[in-house]
């Protein structure tokens, strides 16, 4: 944060494409970084257009010049004799711009994820910083009978990352047999809050169009943005009936769409989507990889594993519903190699898991026809 003793500066995010003052100041849900002065002046007052009709007053010390900051997507809102400072200061590198108009929404399978896993000083490290970078992440295939592991890593979240507040959201065990897992969603709470959560439920034995362990689906307010209502449907599928189960995902999102009515639905996690586990010939039979309405974000060359012996899109993203579609960010849906960010080798990656998380960024307002 730069200060002075004589200005007051605000910077404010436009739109792709906006120049000028004039186009500039319909912005798109404002986000500011204010820099403060300790000695009052006089007080101006400029009331500008936000999304949705809204307006916004912004309350200053001084006259303010308004100019886009050429080669970015920045207005700058400034004393007018303070707009080469400030300049100055962006291309050396001494003032940063921080964007929130985007949210981060990551999958990560942890492999195991329980009291011996959160025991290692080293893997929770690594844990901690690939879930300090998304605002929502599901955790998968989380074995933690008595909480205990689950607890430790908020913890260390909430000290690593004491800008935000970290919160979890955990299904019931799930598994027909002994052996039990949760999707956990673990969410920045200044940023989204839960409106309603519903666990489907696991068939009895036997029974048709059943689930291992059935899908866990959360429903996020996102405040700052125009999508409203951020639906998730957290999912690992069990590997023997990987192509069934990705199948009857596609009832469950009609379950969904009605129960909630409404429209916009991403699902996500481990769905054992790839190599043996869905053969070529067993993708025709998928609804939601045949209907149209359905996109899938993480394609099939995409490698979601940690070993040099795999190459498998195991882990997706999908998303239903024209708004989301159009508030994803064009290129953001990814994996996030931790081993090569972190400078880890494959044995000591293969220690925090044998899946890379997945991730998209959503923008707060949907933009139309654009590429992903």
């Amino acid at each position: 944060m730069v200060t002075s003793g004589r200005g007051r500066w605000r910077l404010q995010r436009v739109p792709a494409g906006g120049g000028g003052s004039g186009g500039a100041a319909q912005a798109l849900r404002p986000t500011w970084q204010v820099l403060s002065l300790p000695k009052p002046l006089r007080i101006y007052s400029i009331t500008v257009n936000g999304g949705g009709g809204s307006t916004r007053h912004i309350w200053t010390l001084m006259p303010l010049k308004t100019s886009l900051i050429p080669g970015s997507r920045y207005l700058l809102w400034a004393p007018c004799s303070w707009v080469p400072l400030f300049l100055l200061l962006l291309l050396s590198g001494q003032l940063h711009l921080v964007s929130c108009a985007t949210l981060r929404i990551c999958a990560f399978n942890i492999q195991s994820f329980g009291e011996a896993k959160a025991k290692q000083p080293e893997v929770m490290s690594v844990l901690v910083k690939v879930l300090a970078r998304c605002d929502i992440c599901v955790v998968q295939e989380v074995r933690d009978s008595k909480g205990k592991a689950m607890s430790l890593l908020l913890r260390e979240l909430n000290r690593a990352d004491p800008g935000h507040q970290y919160e979890a959201l955990e299904s019931r065990r799930l598994g027909l047999g002994s052996y039990k897992e949760q999707n956990v969603f673990v969410y920045r709470a200044d940023v989204v809050s839960i409106m309603d959560s519903y666990q489907v439920p696991e068939a009895e034995p036997g029974q048709a169009e059943s689930f291992l362990r059935g899908p866990f689906v959360a429903r996020f307010s996102w405040p700052n943005s125009d999508l409203c209502n951020l639906v998730l449907i957290s999912h690992h599928a069990c590997p023997r009936n990987a192509a069934g189960e990705i199948d009857q995902l596609y009832r469950v999102v009609q379950d969904v769409k009605q129960h909630w009515n409404v429209e916009d639905v991403m699902l996500l996690g481990d769905l054992n989507a790839g190599c043996t586990f869905v053969p070529p010939e067993a993708w025709l039979g998928i609804r939601l990889w045949r209907h149209p309405a359905f996109h899938w974000l993480i394609g099939d060359q995409v490698d979601t594993t940690v070993s040099t012996k795999t190459h498998c899109a195991y882990d997706r993203i999908i998303v239903h519903g024209k708004a989301l579609l159009q508030a994803v960010v064009p290129g953001s849906a990814k994996t996030f190699n931790f081993q090569q960010e972190l400078g880890m080798s494959e044995e000591q990656a293969l220690q925090v898991s044998d899946h890379y998380p997945v991730e998209v960024c959503l923008q707060s307002t949907p933009q139309k026809h654009q590429e992903l």
